[in-house]
């Protein structure tokens, strides 16, 4: 999961604030399937499974700051996501809902105040920790996205994936748990940073001067990339790293149509914030409103299925 915060100065200018990991809290490991994940025994507090797991891209070790930031007003959850997902979710009772990679369960809550019934799953023990003491009537598990282990077939009308699947590996089998544990009406929404204006390392914001205008620059945008972040910039020793993957649009539709899905909606989602003043706050204000930050994507279960 990712979070951009902006310079107060420039707006337009993301900045990533970037963590720590923590260490496992098991020593007995085993590899879940070719995933590069590490999944271990023990028992999370208010998790109905006792499994614990943990990978390189798990935001558990920043657990406080991530709950201390969601608690904020004028972030993107709060502003830009929330009142969109909840449009489309149309959460209400009777409604069986799984929310994957659900961190310290923002929307998880957000999805259950409808009255339907949610469940939330997360990697990191710590995460689903803090969830679980926020939201104690709520069912929390400990699993990655691709091993829903906890969930029985066709059990949920609705599976929710919010700013997360950016953070996981295996996509194809992330769909495929979805497909599997879904009715056969249900739909699968998820939430990702925009794919063609976010990529990291290879987007970035300019200022033409000559025509006074903010623009977007990508300088690759096809060719699928997994990239190593730096987890403690500005730290000599000690490094910590974690990966981001980036995937075309239609890499993401390519791996829905193989698991059974078909895309029933897609939208693109802008920021909600302005400039300060100053001499390039109108054109930041113009950019900003044209290249959305965030990309939405509902695909409901098809009956036709690729192998």
């Amino acid at each position: 999961m990712q979070i951009y915060l902006l310079h107060k100065k420039n707006l337009m200018t993301p900045k990533k604030h970037i963590f720590r990991l923590g260490k496992p809290q098991s020593k007995n490991t085993i590899r879940v399937g070719n995933n590069p994940r590490v999944q271990y025994s023990g028992e999370a507090s208010g998790s109905s499974v006792g499994k614990k797991v943990k990978t390189a891209t798990s935001w558990g070790a920043v657990t406080n700051w991530y709950k201390e930031h969601l608690e904020k007003d004028d972030t993107y959850h709060a502003q830009v996501i929330t009142p969109n997902i909840s449009r489309i979710v149309q959460g209400a009772k009777g409604m069986r809902i799984l929310d994957i990679g659900c961190g310290e369960g923002y929307f998880t809550r957000l999805f259950a105040t409808t009255g339907a019934y949610v469940e939330g799953a997360d990697i990191s023990p710590e995460l689903v920790t803090t969830a679980k003491q926020q939201s104690p009537s709520i069912t929390y598990h400990v699993a990655p996205a691709d091993h829903l282990s906890f969930a029985s077939r066709e059990m949920f009308d609705v599976v929710t994936c919010v700013l997360a699947l950016q953070n996981i590996e295996r996509i194809e089998t992330v769909f495929k748990e979805c497909r599997r544990v879904l009715k056969p009406d249900g739909r699968v929404i998820f939430v990702i940073n925009h794919p063609a204006y976010r990529i990291p390392k290879a987007s970035s914001w300019g200022w033409d001067e000559s025509l006074h205008i903010q623009y977007r620059r990508v300088n690759k945008y096809l060719s699928s990339s997994k990239e190593k972040i730096d987890m403690t910039p500005g730290k000599e020793e000690g490094k910590t790293y974690t990966y981001s993957f980036h995937r075309s649009l239609q890499d993401y539709s390519k791996a829905l149509s193989s698991a059974g899905f078909a895309v029933q909606r897609l939208e693109e989602w802008i920021s909600h914030k302005t400039s300060e003043k100053g001499p390039r706050a109108r054109a930041e204000d113009v950019a900003r409103k044209e290249f959305p930050l965030f990309l939405c994507i509902e695909a409901i279960v098809s009956e036709r299925k690729n192998n």
